[in-house]
């Protein structure tokens, strides 16, 4: 009985062979399996913003900076749960470092609090620092782009 409760205690991790393809910027195909990532969110890929008059596709930009920021690595996922629609939710790593962290320091990925509070420091250095979205003369958060989109409802 005790070593079942060890298992249960400790999350699944993911380890990958290399196959990887990116959705968003928190969303990746890893081996056959659909990862989000937990506890950010990070704007639609057709989601605008603008700076300076000019319009920039911020959710195209958060893809971006995540498939740069892979690289040729292969993410290691600890997987967490899974969401509403059946996908894995979790936390992914390359080279030790966060995606998700990495993402909301850069101003490209929002803390979703309504699920989690651990992105929040590194949110409120995005903003203290004006970076990524925080940079913007106008965005929506995701959250609120898709309630207004009837595309995402």
């Amino acid at each position: 009985m005790k070593i079942f409760l060890i298992i249960l205690l400790f999350p699944l991790l993911v380890l990958a062979e290399g196959n990887l393809k990116i959705i968003d910027g928190d969303t990746i195909h890893l081996d056959g399996n659909k990862i989000r990532f937990s506890g950010i969110d990070t704007p639609e890929i057709q989601q605008i913003c603008k700076k300076d008059e000019v319009e920039i596709l911020c959710g195209l930009k958060a893809k971006e900076l995540l498939e740069k920021k892979i690289g040729d690595t292969t993410p290691i996922c600890v997987i967490e749960g899974k969401d509403q629609y059946g996908r894995l939710l979790g936390e992914c790593f390359v080279n030790g470092e966060s995606l998700s962290s990495y993402l909301v320091k850069k101003g490209f990925a929002f803390a979703y609090t309504k699920y989690s509070k651990k992105f929040v420091g590194d949110e409120n250095f995005a903003i203290k620092n004006k970076l990524g979205m925080w940079s913007m003369d106008y965005f929506l958060f995701p959250w609120d782009f898709r309630k207004n989109n009837y595309r995402y409802k």
